[in-house]
């Protein structure tokens, strides 16, 4: 693995993140090569677009907020779960069909107000209830059984991994991610050319709703301030989407695509990283640098002391 970033507090080195960054450029080809590309990963909520690609080519046509509501990992607004309960409703389902864990709303001021209400955890609070809903409508759309529709054999799992491979290459292992759905496996450098060819993709079809779609609704992919939404909306055209476990990936309109795995699992330098490769690669994220400042600040006592930033390895491979 390579040095990704270090944590640097009052002037010390204080912790380092290894892992597997890919860059590609807009013509496709790998300018940037960190770590293991090759290696077999779980990719978690990053191929959440591609969970909403494999319903939408399976026939379910939701609203532009629905599409990116599937398409991410929202933070338990009431806006988002008011998507949520429309798609159940419309398929003629209810919250009790989701198959997703109980969770609290990842919105601090949501949880504070429900935690307030005396209200608990609740599967459509739960950041990947977009998701099961959209699996659990497209099941109905088809006529398919929605009981099983977790199963890595049910049809709908079947259409998402289909469309997976297509853009990343072949699934060699299959787990179960955190909300219970099933987790194809892929590498750094398939999610890298999967993100690439979900903004390239032809007008129509269901790789380029579903990127319009996270384009035009950034907040119903995370949230209010969440950084995958702000990043979206400071780089015009570009889609970002992060993960559990320290795995991101991110496109431009034009083609140039990164994405990485931390090995140790933390995302907090993925962001940054993500941001440098793009701007490396001739991308311009120049509006985005509030929010590189915002991930990158080390504080200590309510002040920035300190920052996190790109490895020096990464910045010679990204020259300078």
């Amino acid at each position: 693995m390579a040095e990704l970033a270090v944590v640097e507090r009052s002037g010390l080195v204080e912790s380092r993140h290894y892992g597997t960054l890919v860059g590609l450029a807009a013509d496709g080809t790998m300018a940037i090569s960190l770590g293991e590309p090759n290696a077999t990963i779980l990719p978690r909520s990053t191929t959440k677009p591609w969970q909403a690609v494999g319903c939408r080519a399976a026939g379910l046509t939701l609203s532009v907020a629905g599409t990116a509501l599937s398409a991410g990992s929202h933070t338990g607004e009431d806006r988002h779960v008011a998507v949520v309960r429309s798609i159940l409703t419309e398929a003629g389902l209810s919250e009790e069909d989701l198959g997703c864990v109980p969770d609290w709303p990842e919105d601090e001021a949501t949880r504070h107000r429900l935690i307030r209400a005396g209200d608990g955890p609740s599967p459509v609070r739960m950041n990947c209830s977009g998701k099961h809903a959209a699996m659990l409508a497209c099941s109905v759309h088809n006529g398919w059984s929605i009981e099983g529709y977790l199963s890595p054999e049910h049809p709908v799992q079947k259409s998402i991994r289909a469309r997976l491979e297509e853009s990343a290459g072949p699934v060699t292992h299959v787990a179960v991610d955190g909300c219970g759905a099933p987790l194809f496996s892929t590498t750094v450098v398939g999610l890298a050319r999967a993100a690439r060819s979900l903004v390239l993709a032809a007008p129509g079809s269901p790789e380029r709703a579903v990127a319009d779609a996270m384009r035009a609704e950034p907040e119903y992919v995370g949230g209010r301030g969440h950084q995958n939404s702000r990043f979206m909306q400071l780089v015009p055209g570009t889609v970002c989407k992060g993960g559990a476990e320290g795995v991101l990936m991110a496109a431009a309109a034009t083609g140039e695509a990164v994405a990485m795995k931390v090995i140790d699992g933390n995302p907090r330098a993925t962001t940054i990283l993500a941001l440098a490769v793009l701007g490396a690669l001739g991308v311009d994220v120049s509006a985005a640098e509030s929010l590189r400042q915002s991930e990158a600040g080390v504080l200590g006592g309510g002040r920035v002391v300190g920052e996190i930033r790109p490895s020096d390895e990464v910045r010679t491979v990204l020259g300078g």
